[in-house]
């Protein structure tokens, strides 16, 4: 079982209260982990990646075991210790902007 914890705005969205469980196929990669999400919760469909590219959306990001995979292929297997459940993957909603002020 994979443990993936979702931003606040996600959970409300699939009306979960805390981090989401799921059986993945092997092999387990990004893009099944988040494939098999989506097929769970489909309102999350749209929201996580785009519906025909399936480009992670702006302003999320995707850690496991300290490593930023944003920007790493969707094939890309997860680390063991998020396979065996060890470790969670995380979906995280990234924070831009400043003050709005020129410096």
């Amino acid at each position: 079982m994979i443990t993936v914890v979702l931003p606040p705005h996600l959970r409300s969205l699939a009306h979960v209260q805390g981090d989401v469980t799921l059986e993945v196929a092997r092999p387990v990669t990004l893009e099944a982990v988040l494939d098999t999400l989506e097929e769970r919760y489909p309102m999350l469909r749209g929201t996580i990646r785009d519906h025909v590219t399936k480009q992670r959306r702006p302003f999320l990001r995707f850690f496991a075991c300290e490593q930023d995979l944003s920007h790493e292929a969707p094939d890309l297997p997860l680390p063991d210790a998020v396979v065996s459940g060890r470790e969670p993957f995380f979906i995280i909603g990234a924070i831009a902007g400043g003050s709005g002020r020129e410096v």
